[in-house]
């Protein structure tokens, strides 16, 4: 493990903004999927509950991972973003569902670098916590 090196960033700030983009394009891409598959183009020859929820599983399989922020989660999420980002790009490019596919596209980008950053930043700031302690424990034992 490469030792620390202190800088002066304020990662805290950074992990909570990324925390909150991602959690947003989260809600956002399961709304999207939502609104789409149940109220504005239903499937005519589907039941359009069980599309949206082969849409919506890979997703719900993380809302757990969302919900209590772990950085470890997060990265995972964003392999699996990859795949539905496939997905997007191909519904963009058909013309019968291009604006599905441009809205499903622009949340699957935003949700992949908010967790990413998310997971990078938060990853420094436990970094940043562990060192401050490590400091705090060493001025404690020499003043002793």
């Amino acid at each position: 493990m490469k030792a620390y090196v202190p800088d002066d960033h304020d990662y805290k700030t950074k992990s909570r903004i990324g925390r909150i983009v991602c959690v947003s394009s989260y809600l956002g891409l399961i709304g999207w999927f939502t609104l789409w598959h149940l109220f504005l183009i239903p499937a005519p020859t589907a039941n359009p509950w069980v599309i949206w929820l082969i849409h919506l599983a890979p997703l719900l399989a993380f809302a757990h991972v969302i919900y209590t922020g772990r950085p470890r989660g997060h990265a995972w999420l964003c392999f699996v973003l990859l795949v539905l980002f496939i997905q997007a790009v191909l519904a963009a490019s058909n013309p019968n569902t291009w604006v599905y596919g441009i809205g499903y596209t622009l949340l699957c980008s935003t949700l992949f670098v908010s967790a990413m950053m998310y997971t990078r930043w938060k990853a420094r700031y436990n970094k940043q916590l562990a060192h401050w302690q490590e400091l705090e424990s060493a001025s404690e034992s020499k003043t002793e």
